[in-house]
């Protein structure tokens, strides 16, 4: 007799997205809770280093690898947050920027090396999920945005900005 299968999803995987490009204002308001100020900085230094073209913030990050079919027992747990960075066209991701906890745990076999071998996992899976992310939204959208870029650099005689 064969073992019941279980269908479903082999990672969970979950994120709040904020493109870097609708940041308008990077000042904490007076009644900022201590948790949302350090959000804003965070996003701030995001700004900072990565910049707002083809930049995505991802926060409340959640992934869940289930390594048996039991709800209590083999589940690994990874909160993280940080920069996607895309390719040209906002189409694919080109490189990942972000901080990986581990979260709890119900895997009593769990070693440090299997932890260093699984947040690489989770840097994977967060490529995988955000070019599904990409793929899910409106692409004319970004292809129009783009295009429109590339019109105005052309008009400007390649250049986008004051004094370049």
């Amino acid at each position: 007799m064969a073992a019941p299968q279980t269908k479903g999803r082999w990672v969970e995987i979950e994120f709040d997205c904020l493109p870097l490009r609708s940041v308008t204002r990077l000042d904490v308001p007076l009644d900022a809770s201590p948790v949302y100020e350090q959000f804003i900085l965070r996003v701030k230094h995001a700004l900072k280093k990565h910049g707002s073209h083809n930049a995505y913030y991802l926060h409340r990050g959640h992934c869940q690898f289930h390594l048996t079919n039991a709800e209590d027992k083999g589940s690994i747990d990874f909160r993280f947050e940080g920069t996607v960075l895309t390719d040209e066209m906002d189409l694919e991701t080109r490189s990942i920027d972000v901080s990986i906890e581990l979260e709890q745990e119900t895997c009593p076999w769990l070693t440090e090396p299997c932890v260093g071998f699984l947040v690489e996992s989770v840097r994977q899976a967060i490529v995988v999920e955000f070019n599904r992310y990409i793929e899910a939204g409106d692409l004319k959208k970004a292809q129009q945005r783009v295009a429109a870029i590339q019109a105005e650099s052309d008009q400007g005689e390649g250049f986008v900005g004051m004094y370049l």
